[in-house]
């Protein structure tokens, strides 16, 4: 199966030089570019691709705008956010915004690829404990103590969707929460897909930004 994939970067160089890189590939296909986020949002609509790399710093609809647009308009779409700068404020708003994942603009080439080809399988382009890093970064941004916006979507959970959600955001991967939590860990997956299901998250990544929001895990 071909990946197809969407470039929005309003550096016309950068978006030759993407492409490049993606047309070197046999699973892998550059469907079309954007110069800003409306652009973007437009092609989404029209394309549908498997994965969209979006700019954040683009002229009017800016990339973190353009991400909740593409995927409105492209829900079966995975946005990876791409910074100039590791641990971007934008990142974090990125990620907020449903994206799956942050690259530097100046990553190399196989790391993009891989990046590309594991969102595009449901994946995160980014390790939790990275994202982790990331919020604890951002939060004066996250909400207080007193925040309940949501109460309603835990209250879904059951007391061990709960537990493994907690444990998600803290960073572990399926096989530690697993040992922590005295499980298989084919149980712990399942548990996680249901509570991507519920919470109506994306993946892994959300999962963990929705820990931080919800105030199931405080940045320490």
């Amino acid at each position: 199966m071909t990946v197809r994939v969407l470039i929005a970067d309003d550096e016309a160089l950068l978006r030759m030089a993407f492409g490049m890189v993606l047309e070197a590939q046999p699973d892998l296909a550059a469907v079309g570019e954007a110069a800003d986020g409306a652009e973007a949002v437009r092609l989404a609509g029209e394309l549908q691709p498997d994965v969209v790399l979006m700019d954040v710093r683009m002229p009017g609809v800016d990339g973190i705008e353009a991400t909740r647009q593409v995927l409105r308009v492209s829900p079966r779409s995975r946005v990876l956010i791409l910074t100039t700068f590791d641990l971007d404020a934008y990142a974090f708003a990125g990620l907020s915004a449903g994206a799956s994942g942050f690259l530097l603009k100046n990553t190399r080439p196989e790391e993009l690829l891989t990046a590309i080809r594991s969102v595009a399988v449901g994946d995160a382009a980014l390790s939790p404990r990275i994202t982790g890093l990331l919020l604890e970064r951002f939060r004066p941004q996250l909400p207080g103590a007193g925040d309940t916006r949501h109460g309603e979507q835990v209250r879904r959970l059951t007391a061990r969707e709960r537990e493994v959600l907690v444990e998600v955001g803290r960073g572990l991967s399926n096989a530690e929460i697993a040992a922590t939590l005295h499980l298989a860990e084919a149980t712990v997956k399942s548990h996680l897909g249901r509570v991507l299901q519920k919470l109506g998250l994306r993946d892994r990544i959300q999962a963990v930004v929705f820990a931080y929001e919800s105030r199931l895990v405080r940045p320490s």
